[in-house]
Order: structure tokens, then C-alpha cells, then sequence
């Protein structure tokens, strides 16, 4: 198996940080971003978008991180993790996506200004809209986690990455976040997990 994608990528740390918890260990090749990479015909063939992550298990070619979470989730998962059900998984999949959908775009202007751009070439407005925007959904998340310790229940579920990915960001930048103790709790259970230290809280860049 090979994970393709840099290692500072969200997207690219889905994918690590599922494979750590599901004990897998794919050759991790860096791609994408300063690694370059990603515009060459070999790697072109394999994703036709030119973006990261890509993964190789034998004949299989796959990217859309979400996806490769979902395949190595039911390929080489079991439950609690892997949902056991089309209930549990559609309960799974709705977190997944509303973390790679609704909160993607507002995280992309707060994180790009924040984190990507020097002080003089930031768009201050942008990126605080983003913050805001960003603060108000994971406001919704809080309310969820104040019901159960992890997204989809009681347990640690590949509902949690996508968000777990975003949240190390939102934790980490030197913003100011509302007080959301549920959330907060959570985040601190993540933290704990070897293999979210491992796949995911790696310097942001």
C-alpha cells in the first residue's frame, strides 16, 4: 500500500491518521505542495486532478480523501470504528461531509491568511468572516459532543476524522475561539489517541 500527498495536507492527514488507527503502515510518499510531484504524467495517470491524497493498494487506485477513509475503513475495519450498519454509517457520513463541505470553505480563508499569508498580504476581512463562520459551526459540533463523546457515539469512528483533522488547525492557530467545553473535551480525547499524534499533529504550514 502507498499513501500519496504531503504530510502538512488536512486532506493527506484523513487519510494517515485512519490508516495509524486501523494499524496499517503505508509506504507515505510526499507529494504536492513543495514536494511538487503531482503534474507529472506517472502521477497525473493515477489522479487526473493533480491533488493529494492518492492511494495504492495493489490494483486499486483511489483519491477524494473522504473516499480513502471510507475504503480503508471497510476494507480492513471493524466496529465501533467502522460503522456495522446503513444507519450507522449514514450517521458517520454526515459528519464526514459536513466537516469537508460546510466548515471546509470558511476554514480555507481563515487558515490561508492566518497561517499562509505574511501580515501585509493578508485579507483581514476574509479571514475573519472565516473565524466567525468557523466558530458558529463548530458551535453545532459542541452541541452534538455535549450528547455523546464522539461524533457518531460512544467511540471513535471515521466520523471524527474529517473534523479531528480541521480541529488540530483550529486549536493550534493564535486566534480567538469561543468557550466550547464539549468540543474542547473532545478534542483533548483525540489528542491522546497515538495515532492521531502521529498522522496528524505535525507543524502547520
Amino acid at each position: 500500500m502507498k499513501l500519496w500527498g504531503r504530510a502538512n495536507s488536512t486532506n493527506v492527514r484523513k487519510a494517515l491518521w485512519c490508516a495509524f488507527e486501523l494499524e496499517l503502515t503505508p509506504e507515505h510518499i510526499e507529494v504536492g505542495g513543495a514536494f511538487g510531484g503531482v503534474d507529472t504524467p506517472e502521477y497525473r495517470a493515477m489522479n487526473p486532478n493533480g491533488l493529494v491524497p492518492c492511494l495504492e493498494d495493489g490494483a486499486l487506485v483511489l483519491w477524494e480523501s473522504n473516499t480513502i477513509v471510507r475504503y480503508l475503513a471497510r476494507q480492513y475495519g471493524a466496529a465501533p470504528f467502522t460503522p456495522d450498519s446503513a444507519v450507522a454509517w449514514a450517521e458517520a457520513e454526515k459528519w464526514m461531509d459536513w466537516a469537508s463541505l460546510a466548515f471546509a470553505e470558511p476554514f480555507k480563508q481563515l487558515f490561508w491568511n492566518r497561517v499562509r499569508q505574511t501580515p501585509e498580504t493578508r485579507d483581514s476581512e476574509a479571514m475573519e468572516r472565516g473565524r466567525l463562520e468557523c466558530a458558529r459551526l463548530m458551535g453545532i459540533a459542541d452541541d452534538a459532543l455535549a450528547r455523546r463523546a464522539f461524533l457518531a457515539g460512544d467511540t471513535l469512528t471515521v466520523a471524527d476524522i474529517p473534523l479531528g483533522c480541521l480541529a488540530y488547525a483550529w486549536f493550534s492557530m493564535p486566534i480567538e475561539r469561543p468557550e466550547l467545553p464539549h468540543l474542547a473535551a473532545w478534542y483533548a480525547r483525540l489528542s491522546a489517541r497515538p495515532a492521531f499524534q502521529r498522522a496528524v499533529m505535525t507543524p502547520l504550514t
